[in-house]
């Protein structure tokens, strides 16, 4: 079952399942649908993501970021949903004082956006400790690509990612792409970034779910590749892959981009068994471009969903479910998301 809003999403993106329109906003609902299904656990997907916009409307990503998944949470607890799977980000980290970033490295955020998604993790270790609700915080670094087969890709309006709006640019949909700032602290002055494949993503919540579900402590995990690309370095391999010509112009830093975060993923290959698929960035590329090409009106990525609830109920529908995120959850598993 996938719940979603729509404010950012696409009806299309969910390719199997139910689907129910609202919002977490919506306590009535929130109280049927948990009350009328099974749920095992719930995955959450529901958080606006722009570090620039969040700056510039707190309000706005604090009332839908924390107060909406408090809504969430307070119905899990009355009903007994005992298992959360929490997509955070790499934002609560803030600027890196070592790099690669591991869990224990110092939480300061340097933009709303990331206060909320700390603050959510923060919530989430409260509520274990008081209801026993058992909880993975998912700590992505900057996923990026498409579905290997092209079934799912970015489709963010208006788009804010580096990998498609470079590809928009090569594809000729927009004149030129801008790269903000060149005096950071790395080699060719740009940002660096660590680029995580949404396929490779998608592999590490199903293990993770997996965990919960055999009853494991709450944790948190760092996932990316352990690499990082420079703006310019990506852009370089996007001409590589397109084969095409890529006009940038040089703007200034944007307020609340850091340097360099980089990921130690270290922790989830331990305890998940988890190892990126595609770690290299002409991979994530290619994924991307031919999901561009093929002009697909359907969209993809864990953000774009507005946020999830598994329930593992008495069988019903003897079917896997595929996901708008792309996870295929086992049979007679429901993926609802509000």
């Amino acid at each position: 079952m996938t719940l979603d809003d729509l404010s950012s999403g696409r009806r299309d993106a969910v390719l199997g399942g139910n689907f129910m329109l609202g919002s977490l906003a919506n306590h009535t609902l929130l109280e049927k649908l948990i009350t009328e299904h099974d749920f095992a656990g719930v995955m959450h997907f529901a958080s606006f993501i722009q570090f620039g916009e969040s700056a510039l409307d707190q309000a706005k990503y604090y009332r839908n970021n924390v107060a909406n998944t408090l809504n969430l949470l307070e119905t899990m607890v009355r009903h007994g949903v005992s298992s959360f799977l929490f997509s955070s980000s790499a934002a609560i980290f803030g600027e890196p004082r070592y790099t690669p970033i591991d869990e224990s490295h110092p939480k300061a955020p340097i933009n709303p956006y990331g206060h909320t998604k700390l603050m959510v993790e923060e919530m989430l270790a409260d509520f274990d400790r008081a209801y026993g609700l058992k909880s993975t915080c998912l700590r992505y670094f900057n996923a990026a690509g498409a579905n290997p087969e092209g079934k799912l890709g970015e489709r963010h309006d208006p788009e804010t990612h580096l990998i498609p709006l470079i590809l928009q640019a090569a594809a000729g949909l927009r004149p030129v792409i801008t790269v903000f700032g060149q005096d950071y602290d790395t080699l060719d002055g740009t940002c660096i970034r660590d680029y995580i494949h949404v396929d490779d993503l998608c592999q590490a919540h199903l293990l993770a779910l997996e965990q919960l579900w055999e009853v494991a402590p709450s944790m948190a995990y760092n996932l990316g590749n352990g690499q990082g690309f420079s703006v310019c370095e990506v852009i370089d391999a996007a001409r590589q892959v397109t084969g095409r010509d890529i006009p940038v112009k040089y703007g200034e830093r944007r307020e609340g981009d850091p340097a360099r975060p980089v990921a130690d993923s270290s922790l989830a290959q331990e305890r998940l068994g988890w190892r990126p698929n595609y770690p290299e960035i002409e991979k994530i590329i290619a994924h991307a471009w031919h999901w561009a090409l093929a002009g697909k009106k359907t969209i993809v990525k864990h953000r774009s969903l507005t946020s999830s609830i598994v329930a593992k109920c008495r069988p019903v529908w003897p079917i896997s479910i595929i996901s708008g995120f792309g996870i295929t959850v086992p049979p007679a598993t429901f993926l609802l998301t509000p």
